[in-house]
């Protein structure tokens, strides 16, 4: 299976950070928090001719990174940042309409949840993991382990289950992604497709293991360190 990393948009959260590279070359624990998620795919088993990287906003710096570490991984362009559902329809020839995995490129998972995802089968699957503050991120509607929808940022309490930002799709996600409209905020969003491919019964949730960890704001990068030290 193939492995689509997300890193176009621009990391405004993360400012002054990224005002002169993109979010994923963020400096965590010594080197680019990018390093540490290629790392758990290559312990995963991937090859770097199954990686490939959608990129944005100053997409160049990440080639420039990838040629010094002299890894052969695909780079695809993401000429206009008009979301995430955008991003991996890029995807498609890289992927060639086989069943394959993405990833954001500031969340990090280990190899063993990496491995748990691709599953085999005829159904998507999203990540789960369970917060006690669910209000920033997209609540999982469940009904046992098939998804019902995903709600971005509820207003009111749904559940405390998120989605981690960790997919296994399959071809039929480029079909879903061909009929959904920009969103309020200017955006074809990854979420609205998978939620059309949920209404079909298409998807299932698969509760991460180990751990997820967001580079999401500027307070989370100590928080990362930290637990990349206890996991040494």
């Amino acid at each position: 299976m193939k492995a689509v990393i997300l890193a176009a948009g621009k990391g405004v959260r993360m400012l002054p950070l990224t005002r002169d590279k993109p979010k994923p070359l963020i400096e965590v624990d010594g080197k680019p928090f990018l390093m540490h998620l290629l790392e758990r795919l290559h312990e995963a088993g991937f090859e770097d001719k199954d990686i490939a990287i959608i990129v944005g906003y100053k997409g160049e710096k990440i080639e420039e990174f990838l040629a010094e570490q002299n890894m052969d991984i695909t780079v695809i362009q993401q000429p206009a940042l008009i979301g995430t559902g955008d991003a991996v329809y890029h995807a498609r020839e890289f992927v060639d309409e086989e069943d394959f995995m993405v990833i954001g490129g500031d969340n990090l998972f280990s190899a063993n949840d990496l491995l748990r995802i691709q599953k085999e089968d005829e159904f998507c699957y999203v990540s789960g993991w369970e917060v006690e503050d669910p209000s920033r991120y997209g609540v999982l509607e469940c009904k046992g382990e098939r998804l019902i929808q995903i709600v971005e940022k509820p207003k009111e309490f749904v559940g405390n289950l998120i989605n981690a930002g960790l997919y296994k799709f399959t071809p039929d996600i480029f079909e879903a992604l061909e009929q959904i409209e920009i969103s309020e905020r200017g955006e074809l969003e990854l979420t609205d497709a998978i939620s059309l491919l949920a209404e079909g019964g298409k998807v299932k949730v698969m509760m991460l293991q180990d751990y997820w960890l967001d580079l999401g704001k500027k307070d989370d990068i100590v928080k990362i360190e930290e637990f990349l030290k206890r996991l040494r």
